[in-house]
């Protein structure tokens, strides 16, 4: 699934292409990706031609096109995306061959005035697009979403208070998108091989420096990731020029059951977790004693 650096690579990419262009038209060729928006297909492209793009946005795995308020608008509405499981906004001069899974297709007039298409492929139909009303500024539909650790206000004092009140594991308050929002499974785990820290040891059991820097080993990690693209285990995840991530060449954790940990060699060991997995160096990072 795209985490925070895959969706930054894509929302940076939009931000470059598309700003100032005007959505002409709107094809959905599929409903269920417009799904939770109330208008329908036919409403959900309606509320879109004629509008302007101002600002390409992001939070945590979410990503908008902030759109020009209209005419008596105080806020201008977003275009609300999210890329789900396989989901890729691809970017594409008209004519070029349809993906396979082409899901909605945006026609855009640029301000040079050169056509251009945008358009949402998804393979799995696990995420989605939405007209959000007034939303350019922050969706009202991801307003409970935290800031996330890259975001230039997200606030490290609030995350270790809230953090040390909490009994929980600690891979599981980075994935708690209520606490701080972007980190994924993969990321988390890479996060916790530099910190020597093992997923389960509780919130209320880490002090302020430990949990201050795991946040900065969060953060060194996205960076790293964002530097190579995001990370690709397959085709399903590219940027809009249709290219994978390479930060999968980097990893430490994540995925290398096995494999001897690069720090002591002891050889990474996999187990369950949430429906998931997860991936640690059981020398490194220690399992906590019981209480």
């Amino acid at each position: 699934m795209p985490e925070l650096p895959e969706v930054e690579v894509v929302r940076a990419g939009l931000e470059r292409h598309v700003v100032g262009s005007r959505i002409e038209a709107v094809e959905v060729l599929h409903p269920r990706p417009v799904r939770r928006d109330h208008r329908g297909s036919t409403g959900f492209a309606a509320a879109l031609a004629g509008q302007r793009i101002d600002a390409v946005r992001r939070r945590g795995k979410y990503f908008w096109l902030a759109l020009a308020p209209t005419s008596g608008q105080d806020r201008g509405d977003a275009l609300l995306g999210h890329l789900g499981m396989s989901g890729q906004m691809l970017l594409h001069e008209p004519g070029a061959l349809d993906e396979r899974h082409l899901r909605v297709r945006f026609t855009l007039r640029t301000p040079a005035g050169q056509a251009l298409e945008m358009r949402f492929v998804d393979q799995r139909m696990f995420g989605g697009l939405v007209v959000s009303a007034g939303g350019a500024d922050l969706p009202v539909e991801i307003a409970h979403i935290a800031r996330d650790p890259v975001d230039p206000q997200f606030d490290d004092d609030e995350f270790v208070r809230r953090a040390r009140r909490r009994t929980s594991a600690v891979k599981r308050l980075l994935l708690d998108q209520g606490l701080v929002s972007g980190v994924g499974n993969i990321y988390a785990d890479e996060a916790l091989w530099r910190a020597r820290l093992h997923g389960e040891r509780p919130g209320d059991r880490l002090s302020g420096p430990v949990l201050r820097g795991l946040l900065g080993h969060v953060r060194d990690v996205m960076g790293e990731a964002l530097a190579q693209g995001g990370t690709s285990f397959d085709a399903l995840y590219v940027n809009v020029n249709g290219e994978s991530g390479y930060f999968d060449r980097s990893l430490d954790a994540y995925g290398q059951e096995g494999r001897p940990c690069r720090r002591c060699g002891t050889p990474i060991r996999r187990v369950a977790f949430m429906n998931r997995s997860s991936f640690f160096c059981p020398r490194c990072q220690r399992p906590p004693r019981s209480r």
